[in-house]
């Protein structure tokens, strides 16, 4: 059985990059050398070949970064390094909460020395080849120290309040789990806009003036409360622009970058707040948030029941029941599942945008939220024609020729 299992479980590693390699082929093949009639309003000629290169330099990247991953999973797997690691630690740790913790805190350090020269070289190489970047060596090491930080503080407590639960409370350990998770998630929906983001980004509050109160004005117009209105400084690190709504309830905070201000019109900027204010009144945030809560509860309950099977950290090279050499093999197995869930929201989040885009439609200027997405598409050297295959697996939006065309329809 302990056999079998490794198998399955290097079998879903070998066939899910397989997968998402055939996927990232049939995108580039989808790719039109010359610039597609399509593009006409988006693209000029110039342009459209600075995007061919821009996709094409992160293609590179990601297929090197991806092979290197899939190597280090295999010898990790083959060579039964996963149950090795816990064997070892074990020697060092007597508490099994603090054993997981440092289990996990080795997987992701090395997980990061081999992520960071690749993010180094996209942010610093490519990045600012093509003119997006605007970060600094300091503010991207302080980036990673403060992201340190908040692992510290906050993942690695939750982290240790799980895994003593499951030691502790055996079989109630699913649900009483799946409660805290689900009240984190909901503090972080409320509030986590308002505590983390400010330790990255400048929040400052719209001024005054011809902006302001066309948004004012539309706010009344639709009967939206607006409380929280702030420019973000994403020119801080980058000149890619956007948009965005967090919060629920009396706490809802729309930040605009301030890229998105310098690139936009007025009433163009107005149109994409009306498309995140038409997410509001949809509900669409409090319904991937259930749904969120929901996909949670299953998971947990899942793993509830595997864990306590030996023969899944055995697997991996264990000696007996591990949570940590277990949560490894579950996340390996529940992978094709959790791709199967994620198709199934990046459908309803399509549906959203388009019910979003709608409402701006209806309430504020189809053609002013066209014309923004235009520019957008334009200014962030975006994919106009990804394969349908790629969109179906990968994209939560639409792809901005369907929504123009959704727009004008």
């Amino acid at each position: 059985m302990v056999q079998t299992l490794f198998y399955i479980i290097l079998s879903i590693v070998i066939i899910d990059f397989l997968f998402e390699k055939a996927l990232d082929f049939l995108n580039d093949r989808k790719k039109s050398k010359t610039l597609p009639a399509e593009a006409a309003g988006i693209y000029d000629k110039e342009q459209y070949e600075k995007w061919l290169a821009y996709d094409k330099a992160n293609g590179r990247v990601e297929v090197i970064s991806s092979s290197i991953s899939i190597i280090v999973s295999l010898v990790l797997l083959i060579g039964g390094y996963f149950g090795l690691l816990d064997i070892y630690l074990s020697f060092f740790f007597d508490s099994p909460v603090v054993l997981a913790l440092v289990y996990f805190a080795v997987l992701g350090l090395g997980s990061s020395i081999i992520s960071l020269p690749f993010s180094i070289y996209q942010t610093f190489v490519i990045e600012e080849r093509f003119g997006f970047n605007k970060s600094t060596v300091g503010t991207f090491v302080l980036d990673l120290l403060k992201g340190l930080g908040l692992t510290l503080l906050i993942g690695a407590p939750l982290g240790a309040l799980i895994i003593w639960i499951y030691y502790e409370l055996e079989t109630d350990f699913w649900w009483i789990a799946w409660l805290i998770i689900s009240g984190f998630s909901l503090f972080m929906t409320m509030f986590g806009a308002s505590i983390i983001m400010p330790l990255f980004n400048k929040f400052t509050p719209l001024p005054d003036g011809e902006l302001r109160t066309a948004i004012e004005n539309y706010c009344a117009k639709v009967d939206f409360k607006l409380t929280n209105l702030f420019v973000m400084d994403g020119s801080k690190r980058s000149s890619k622009s956007n948009a965005f709504f967090s919060g629920l309830g009396p706490k809802k905070k729309i930040a605009l970058y301030d890229t998105l201000i310098d690139q936009l019109t007025t009433d163009q900027i107005v149109a994409v707040l009306a498309h995140e204010v038409g997410h509001y009144k949809k509900k669409h945030t409090a319904q991937s948030l259930v749904l969120s809560i929901v996909q949670t509860g299953i998971m947990l309950f899942l793993l509830g029941l595997f864990l306590r099977m030996d023969v899944f950290s055995q697997a991996l090279g264990s000696i007996g029941a591990s949570f940590h050499v277990g949560i490894i093999a579950f996340s390996i197995i529940f992978s094709p599942i959790s791709t199967l869930i994620g198709i199934g929201m990046n459908m309803l989040s399509r549906k959203n945008e388009y019910e979003a885009d709608d409402y701006a439609k209806s309430t504020f200027s189809g053609e002013a939220l066209g014309e923004g997405l235009r520019i957008l598409t334009r200014e962030n050297l975006s994919n106009l024609k990804p394969h349908p295959a790629y969109v179906f697996v990968h994209y939560s939006h639409p792809t901005v020729l369907k929504r123009l065309a959704n727009l004008v329809g």
